[in-house]
């Protein structure tokens, strides 16, 4: 990240005197990541870093956290070798660290503040559309700073959604090594289509997240079409001190159909918290003038002014908001939102759910359940039996085949890497209509519904 400020037709951003602060505290960035322990005895490359606090306070922040000391130990000496790589299927972690919810669940947090797509698809503007487009896609991150891991999918594994909004959303884990995920979501203003192959980079107590990925929204109305390019995460504190989550780096949000785009620098966190949270940038047209500038926090709330050329704001024009956060529930446990409680509800599952949705997991139901023995093994348990269909699908030379998306012939090039491209294949929308026409009801019952991605009934017939 350049800790100068960007340029006007950079394609990185742009405009002039309103953010030249704003912008040039990029550059505690290097402070921000000096806060750290390093050479303890016993913990040598250990990094810890305390959000609100600066180099001094990082060997007392080193004690905190919600490890026991020994499992603490135990696990940074067991982590160590893996510094450096991608350890997404590399360690199986326990549930301790875990929220009863997962991936392809938490792809559906997305959509809830989706009312920001439908003001968009209204919008005769271009600026202000990219506006509400940029604003829905900084909503959902109050809701992935949580620091509990949602549950890997299992490979086949489905999420679906159709309460909300008016919006039927599904996502699906189409592939196991390397895992990725592909959603649809559609509703009368837009369509939302993203795969998902996120990459890591482990670091010993943190853990760079890059989102591999491609995710468009089509607008309804006139068939115009945004795409979203997200900055990298950073989960700092893994295993020593209290684990927290920046995302500093630019969110850049592109008019496909005209060229016209919004870029947005989430501030990294600085010495005492400085610049966390802290969103700031432009809307430019197709040219990279700035139009419209905007500023926030991803915690909070995005406002937004009409500027001039040089992104001095217009006189006469007012700083509006265009998107707040809704009030969390207070003390939760696993610090959801009231929309992540209910996406996670039998109460709100649609009739007839798929028996491969994941509030039928066994483990995320005994987490839920505060059960952290009976998750621990049935975690367990559906992993060997995912290892177990991997080998039975080699021998027989079978591939996996997902229900609700095709793999396509497109590779697409991201910041982090190519992508391959999966496509709602409108499966799902044929069988939510079936079952939405049916009269027969079933009530769900989590503890007698087997989950089941399954693709072989019974590997013991086999």
């Amino acid at each position: 990240m350049a800790s100068n400020e960007p340029k006007q037709g950079s394609g990185g951003g742009g405009g002039g005197g309103f953010f030249a602060s704003v912008v040039s505290g990029l550059s505690n960035l290097g402070s921000a990541m000096t806060k750290s322990v390093n050479g303890l005895m016993g913990y040598e490359g250990l990094e810890v870093i305390n959000p609100e606090g600066s180099t001094e306070d990082a060997a007392e922040e080193a004690k905190k956290g919600r490890w026991k000391q020994e499992d603490r130990d135990g696990y940074w000496k067991m982590m160590q070798k893996y510094v450096g790589s991608d350890v997404q299927s590399m360690v199986s972690l326990p549930v301790l660290i875990c929220e009863p919810m997962t991936m392809v669940q938490k792809v559906a947090e997305l959509m809830e503040y989706s009312y920001l797509l439908d003001l968009a698809d209204r919008c005769e503007d271009p600026y202000m559309r990219l506006v509400y487009s940029s604003s829905w896609a900084i909503s959902v991150y109050y809701a992935y700073q949580r620091t509990w891991k949602p549950f890997n999918p299992i490979l086949g594994e489905t999420y679906e959604m159709v309460n909300h909004n008016g919006i039927t959303f599904i996502c699906e884990q189409v592939s196991h090594h390397p895992p990725m995920s592909a959603a649809h979501a559609e509703n009368e203003h837009f369509s939302y289509d993203v795969t998902s192959k996120l990459k890591t980079k482990f670091l010993g107590n943190s853990i760079d997240i890059y989102p591999v990925g491609r995710t468009r929204v089509t607008f309804k109305r006139d068939g115009v079409v945004h795409e979203l390019v997200p900055p990298l995460t950073k989960v700092n504190n893994l295993i020593f001190g209290r684990t927290w989550v920046d995302s500093p780096g630019e969110m850049i949000m592109t008019n496909l159909t005209t060229g016209e785009k919004a870029v947005l620098y989430f501030q990294p966190c600085g010495w005492f918290g400085s610049g966390r949270y802290e969103v700031d940038g432009y809307v430019y047209n197709a040219a990279e003038e700035p139009k419209i500038l905007m500023t926030g926090k991803w915690n909070e709330s995005m406002k937004y002014q009409v500027c001039d050329p040089e992104g001095e704001p217009l006189p006469g024009s007012e700083l509006k908001e265009v998107w707040r956060l809704t009030d969390p529930p207070k003390n939760d446990k696993f610090q959801y939102t009231h929309f992540a409680h209910k996406i996670n509800s039998f109460d709100t599952a649609p009739k007839k759910l798929l028996a491969s949705d994941s509030r039928l997991r066994s483990d995320r139901y005994a987490l839920e359940n505060g059960d952290l023995s009976k998750a621990g093994s049935e975690k367990s348990r559906l992993e060997e039996r995912q290892r177990a269909e991997k080998r039975t699908r080699e021998a027989k030379g079978h591939q996996f085949t997902p229900r609700w998306f095709d793999l396509t012939s497109e590779v697409t090039p991201t910041p982090w890497g190519e992508l391959e491209v999966y496509q709602y294949n409108g499966k799902y929308t044929e069988h939510r209509a079936v079952v939405d026409s049916s009269n027969s009801v079933e009530e769900m019952n989590p503890t007698t519904t087997e989950f089941n991605p399954w693709q072989y009934d019974n590997l013991a017939a086999e």
